[in-house]
């Protein structure tokens, strides 16, 4: 995983300030999987605030050059990332397409939405990691059409260990503008959660499906 330390912290200050990363260790989320988690991001937001949502483009559109040479084609991934993909690709002059976490029923039941031809370089822009699975579901279906991935570039990722190891399975680099380890260290500096309600968060971080169980 890489990322710049200056970035993943301003960027994790921007995501705790608008509630799109909220903690609460004491009445945990649950996950669609069913995990219970002390902690639910929501990169979403980011795109309801200018200066934020130009900050994440910017750092997105610098970074992916500079990790993985300019690309040919920006990739979203449905849905959460189409929003800020969009305005990558639009800053760095590309073309853009995204991917559906499966094809169409009807149509020409694509699983890539846009015009994206063999042997083009790709990056793919995702908002958020957890174990990478579907993540690389969709650098699969754009490998499947003939792309060449040059990496990922993701604003957040929990840095769970299966993710690593799913990423380096893949083959895929991965950038993002911030990360988990980041994010605590800031929460607490600036009061946003204690030294205790730290520890539970990494404690759910070393083992999150069976964090919380009975």
């Amino acid at each position: 995983m890489i990322f710049n330390k200056d970035t993943a912290e301003k960027t994790a200050e921007l995501l705790l300030q608008i509630n799109a990363i909220k903690l609460n260790p004491e009445n945990p989320f649950t996950w669609a999987s069913g995990w219970k988690s002390p902690i639910y991001c929501d990169n979403r937001l980011i795109l309801s605030f200018p200066s934020i949502r130009n900050y994440v483009r910017d750092e997105f559109a610098k970074n992916i050059e500079k990790q993985f040479g300019k690309p040919d084609v920006i990739a979203g991934v449905a849905t959460g990332a189409i929003g800020i993909g969009i305005l990558v690709a639009e800053s760095l002059g590309l073309p853009f397409v995204y991917v559906r976490p499966e094809a169409k029923k009807h149509g020409r039941q694509n699983q890539v939405e846009g015009f994206l031809q063999k042997g083009q370089n790709v990056v793919v822009v995702e908002d958020l990691i957890s174990t990478g699975n579907s993540s690389l579901l969709a650098v699969e279906a754009l490998r499947n059409e003939g792309a060449n991935i040059k990496g990922m570039a993701a604003i957040f990722t929990y840095g769970f260990g299966v993710a690593e190891e799913n990423f380096k399975n893949a083959n895929i680099d991965l950038y993002t503008l911030s990360n988990y380890a980041n994010l605590l260290d800031l929460a607490v500096q600036k009061q946003y959660i204690t030294e205790d309600q730290q520890s539970t968060l990494l404690e759910w971080n070393e083992s999150p499906s069976t964090w919380g169980q009975e």
